[in-house]
């Protein structure tokens, strides 16, 4: 109902509202008379109006009248601050509730939940504790208001001590929203024991109890008891609702429990629930996780009007079951029929970007984010540094990354694990430590992260002073996976047997740091070591095919062909697939895959007449076939020839030839492995030949090939 003028009030003249908020005179009256007060049943009419349509203005009118009519406005303080929180004007509320002698409960309780939906909970906070100081005892409405603020300031002795003033009160022991906000509370600090004491005192449970205790074993990744507890809620005749369902779906998927997934599905249907949004988008997550994402596109598909969350949740499935490109056809879609996409959109897409290392098409989103004003959300801006890393295009990154007001640790490591893949193991260095001086406590993955900086740069001392930090600066001190990279590190500096010594102070050695060893073994043709490290390895994991194949590499480059033929003869018997050398380049917004002598490419015929004319031009170069790493016994001919048609030299010969008559100044290739050595000093003449940047990304790091030269400075 709308609410009536002022001068629709039962007077002898008639008065209206100017738009400074004064009563004046519609007649031609020099000075009208004091409006006459109303009593208390008009006032709360109008405040319970002003509240009902959540509007300021009217509210700052009828505030105004009070005042001037002289009426005793404090007396319905209580009705003034609904009002204004109704409109939501929280400092205007304050302003009443502080003026009052005596605000009601009801007041105090609204004031303190409404500064917490507006993310303002240290006020919270300090308005509950003024209350404690005036020996007012909370109700249980403040008490489930203010263990959120305490959970959102982290403030977990505070929260401790409110559970206490419940206690004393008797408000906590089978109170279902005092306890509810209590478990959530709990579960937000993983203390995951005191939230189930808590939810255990109560007798009458209902559904968001219930629901709280599964979000709560959810997110601290107890995902197994989040789907028991629904189960003892069925068991107890609790209906769920939507948000119950959505979240015992996501603990399924987490669990990868694609058997009871099924049996809530099912629930779900028959609970009417089927079309509701928050249900189906945990669905086709479960899905997805479980390995069924042709059923994840089915929910997805079948949701009538899907919403940026539903989007967001398909965009991120089909990355998960590294469908990337459907995952940007379907971001695509996203923006020509739905066109909106909130932070957590872009940034998922951006993580697509960064698995293809789609340096276009991350600028894209990028420019999309500057348009929509959300290029300074802290998801957007770490998944821009990632991509940009990802990319090899790490001065970009650090752009990006400098416009941060206050660096995160995600930006941090994200950039740091850039300049390591670029083999800018200095500025790495450099990050690392300006993060400590910012206050920034590095985590597991940042010394990884630069450790292996160090390694991919041969900065064998560097590497040492950041290994040794561990020890003093971060606890529990260093996992396997740092002591691999320091395996790795020393290993490749040819400090093999300084690499054993420290592997001996490895209580319990896990089959990466042996196969670490195996792989610097050999760089340095060291056999009988190698073998040494290959038993480690299958001593713990007697399937570990990528041992079998390390191996057998290394009987090839010695030269040893009947060891080879030994291995793999054993690797066919156990039935394993060595995953075939593949190297693809993006071209026209599509992606051009080669593998090694493929001729099925539609422009195969001028591929390998480019090819052909690169490979001549280096020769004239100095360019020489290196022999040792063809991996196959075959004669001297075949050999030379087979290391020609190499799937990283066919996808360069294409770029070449898609880039002639263009501005294109570079080229990018990348290959699922790492880039055969002979490759590697060829890309680098080509380069010199073309006069262009060559950038190849394998599966350890990025070579940037720039006038006969490597940004690795043939180091990897």
């Amino acid at each position: 109902m709308r609410l009536l003028p002022f001068r629709a009030i039962c007077y002898s003249r008639t008065y209206a509202f100017t738009p400074e908020v004064q009563l004046t005179p519609t007649s031609k009256a020099a000075s009208p008379p004091r409006p006459p007060p109303a009593n208390s049943n008009f006032y709360i009419t109008l405040l319970n109006q002003c509240a009902a349509e959540k509007s300021l203005t009217q509210t700052k009118r009828v505030h105004l009248h009070m005042k001037q009519t002289g009426f005793p406005h404090l007396s319905l303080g209580n009705k003034l601050i609904a009002a204004y929180l109704s409109s939501g004007s929280v400092y205007d509320a304050r302003n009443v509730f502080d003026d009052m002698p005596q605000p009601h409960m009801v007041s105090w309780s609204s004031m303190i939940s409404s500064y917490i939906r507006q993310e303002r909970s240290q006020e919270a906070v300090a308005l509950y504790r003024r209350m404690i100081i005036e020996n007012l005892v909370p109700d249980e409405f403040t008490f489930s208001s203010i263990f959120r603020a305490f959970s959102d300031l982290r403030l977990f002795n505070g929260g401790r001590a409110a559970h206490g003033q419940s206690v004393v009160v008797g408000l906590q022991a089978g109170n279902v929203y005092v306890s509810s906000s209590l478990v959530d509370f709990y579960a937000q600090f993983g203390r995951l024991r005191e939230a189930r004491i808590v939810y255990d005192l109560v007798k009458a449970k209902d559904v968001v109890l219930s629901t709280a205790l599964i979000v709560g074993y959810t997110k601290n990744g107890e995902d197994r008891q989040a789907i028991e507890v629904f189960g003892e809620m069925l068991s107890s005749n609790i209906q769920a609702n939507d948000f119950t369902f959505a979240s015992v779906l996501i603990a399924c998927g987490n669990f990868e429990d694609l058997t009871s997934g099924k049996l809530i599905h099912g629930a779900i249907l028959k609970s009417g629930f089927g079309s509701w949004i928050a249900p189906q988008t945990s669905l086709l997550s479960m899905y997805s996780k479980c390995g069924l994402i042709e059923d994840s596109l089915k929910v997805f598909n079948g949701i009538v009007n899907p919403n940026t969350v539903a989007w967001t949740a398909i965009i991120g499935c089909l990355l998960h079951s590294h469908r990337e490109e459907e995952a940007l056809s379907m971001f695509r879609s996203m923006i020509l029929n739905y066109g909106a996409p909130n932070a957590f959109t872009l940034s998922t897409t951006l993580s697509v970007c960064s698995s293809l290392a789609l340096f276009e098409q991350g600028m894209l989103i990028h420019v999309y984010a500057l348009k929509s004003g959300l290029d300074a959300n802290r998801f957007v801006i770490s998944a821009l540094v990632d991509t940009y890393s990802k990319c090899g295009q790490v001065g970009m990154a650090r752009m990006v990354f400098d416009g941060l007001s206050s660096p995160d640790l995600v930006s941090l490591n994200s950039l740091i694990n850039g300049y390591g893949q670029s083999g800018n193991g200095e500025e790495a260095v450099r990050l690392f430590d300006m993060t400590r001086r910012l206050g920034v406590e590095p985590n597991d993955a940042t010394y990884v992260n630069v450790l292996s900086a160090c390694s991919n740069s041969g900065m064998l001392e560097e590497g040492r002073r950041v290994f040794s930090l561990m020890f003093t600066d971060h606890r529990p001190g260093p996992s396997n996976d740092h002591y691999a990279c320091m395996v790795g590190l020393l290993g490749r500096a040819g400090r093999l047997e300084e690499a054993v010594e420290l592997l001996s102070k490895v209580q319990k050695p896990d089959k990466v740091l042996w196969r670490t060893l195996l792989g610097v073994c050999k760089i340095h043709g060291k056999l009988d070591m190698a073998k040494w490290a290959a038993r480690k390895v299958l001593e713990l994991d007697p399937g570990d095919e990528g041992t079998y194949i390390l191996l057998s590499n290394i009987y090839a480059s010695l030269g040893q062909w009947k060891e080879v033929i030994n291995i793999k003869c054993l690797i066919r018997e156990m039935g394993f697939k060595k995953d075939p050398a593949v190297s693809w380049i993006y071209v026209n917004k599509e992606i051009h895959t080669f593998m090694a002598g493929d001729q099925s490419h539609p422009d195969g015929e001028l591929i390998y007449k480019e090819l052909e004319e690169l490979i001549e031009k280096t020769k004239g170069l100095g360019y020489v076939p290196d022999t040792s790493f063809v991996l196959q016994q075959m004669d001297e001919f075949e050999t030379e020839r087979s290391l020609f048609y190499h799937s990283e030299k066919l996808a360069v010969a294409f770029g070449v030839l898609s880039s002639r008559g263009t501005a294109c100044n570079s080229i990018t290739i990348f290959k699922n492995l790492r880039v055969c050595g002979d490759c590697h000093n060829w890309i680098k003449l080509v380069s010199k030949v073309i006069g262009k940047e060559i950038i190849a990304r394998d599966a350890k790091r990025f070579h940037n090939y720039r006038d006969g030269l490597c940004s690795c400075g043939d180091y990897w």
